[in-house]
């Protein structure tokens, strides 16, 4: 998507004992010292008053007044007992690779099934990222197979291949058992829609670089509308904010390509900066994150919002979004990638880690990592991989995922 957040500063009011039995709703009997590991919860009503001043920034980290010191570190936040439920008995989160001096797992999460390993790109154009105008930025692969749950695991680069056009890989998605990426293009290099395999060579395949003679801005994020085989992506234009792309010649839209037949249109607009986007199980509803707070310098003013349309489907085909809704706000950093598992609840990396909603909107829990996360993949067993940059953290938990393969 863009640059790292900018450096996080943890806020808390208190920091001495976790939420007293007594501060839980009534129909959570549960005594906060019988959570597992790495659990806290923090009923809405504890901190729905803080006494003092309040100057939190939303670029600063927060846990909530009197928690543990433990809570900042990186752990389970619950802010709803639905959560706990979500977790189990015995959660687990872990980082399993890491480099602090190079952002190399930034966007583009995909679980190989058949393979058990996870596609992953490198930060383009931001800091630590090692790529500009001049140089692309690189995909990796990291396999999860005979993870012990100690070792950090190494990752490989795949791409991208001499000659081949992927410029600036920055989302990806399964398509028809090959991935599936958004290239940002770079330079005069157009932005595209590329297919690769997902096996040496990595041969690709460009299906779509303009819009009617017209170069995207740079194309961000996608999934594929399985019903329909549509993909729908968004384009918005970090590319020219981190300067390795000019300057936007369309609006920050979203659009739907038809890979059969190469019709593309445009389906939704007027966001800050569009960006992650994800269907509903069902394929009823979408969901896409605005991050126009994230607009080179920080503007809180501006959103740092997840929004929710109905998927209407014509009686001739076409597939359109409408009743636009204000799903969620995220409340450190900007929502990013996004991910809905089997029950419908959405996952957004943000600020702080991955912000998780049920599907009415309401904020279950954080898996809170003390940084921010841009992107993350739902691995089967092994659990959910979550990019944050320069580590890779891996949360195993009672949640799962629909099956993006099987189309």
């Amino acid at each position: 998507m863009l640059a790292p957040f900018v450096a996080l500063a943890l806020v808390a009011s208190s920091l001495s004992v976790s939420a007293s039995p007594a501060s839980l709703p009534l129909s959570f009997n549960r005594r906060s010292e019988d959570l597992p590991e790495g659990v806290f919860y923090f009923p809405p009503s504890s901190f729905a008053y803080t006494p003092g001043n309040i100057t939190r920034l939303q670029t600063a980290l927060w846990v909530p007044p009197n928690t543990t010191a433990n809570a900042s570190l990186p752990s389970f936040q619950a802010f709803h007992p639905d959560f706990l439920t979500l977790l189990g008995d015995s959660p687990s989160l872990k980082i399993i690779a890491e480099n602090d001096t190079y952002a190399f797992a930034h966007e583009a999460a995909i679980w190989n099934s058949d393979t058990n390993e996870v596609i992953f790109s490198a930060n383009a154009g931001g800091p630590l990222g090692d790529s500009n105008i001049d140089k692309n930025n690189k995909v990796f692969k990291i396999a999860l197979n005979g993870y012990d749950g100690n070792a950090s695991l190494p990752f490989i680069e795949i791409l991208p291949p001499a000659g081949q056009d992927i410029e600036m890989v920055n989302g990806g998605t399964p398509f028809r058992g090959q991935l599936l990426f958004t290239c940002q293009g770079r330079g005069s290099i157009p932005p595209s829609l590329t297919l690769v395999s997902p096996y040496p060579p990595y041969n690709s395949t460009v299906l779509l670089n303009n819009y009617f003679g017209r170069t995207f801005n740079s194309v961000n994020d996608l999934q594929v509308h399985k019903p329909s085989g549509k993909i729908f992506f968004t384009d918005t234009l970090y590319g020219y904010l981190q300067d390795f792309r000019p300057y936007p010649t369309l609006p920050e839209q979203v659009y739907s390509f038809d890979p059969d037949t190469g019709v593309v249109r445009a389906v939704a607009d007027n966001f800050g900066h569009v960006n992650g986007i994800s269907f509903s199980p069902d394929y009823s509803k979408v969901y896409l994150a605005d991050t126009g707070a994230a607009n080179g310098t920080f503007d809180a003013y501006l959103p740092a919002t997840v929004y929710v349309f109905d998927v209407e489907t014509s009686s001739s085909g076409a597939v359109t979004f409408g009743n636009r809704k204000l799903f969620a706000y995220a409340d450190t950093g900007v929502p990013d990638g996004l991910k809905v598992d089997t029950s419908g609840n959405v996952y957004v990396g943000c600020g702080d880690g991955v912000h998780v909603w049920n599907p009415d909107g309401d904020l279950l829990g954080k898996i809170f990592l003390g940084t921010g996360s841009a992107n993350l993949a739902f691995a089967g067993d092994a659990g959910l991989v979550i990019l944050a940059e320069t580590k890779i953290f891996l949360a195993k938990f009672g949640a799962s995922a629909p099956d993006l393969w099987s189309y």
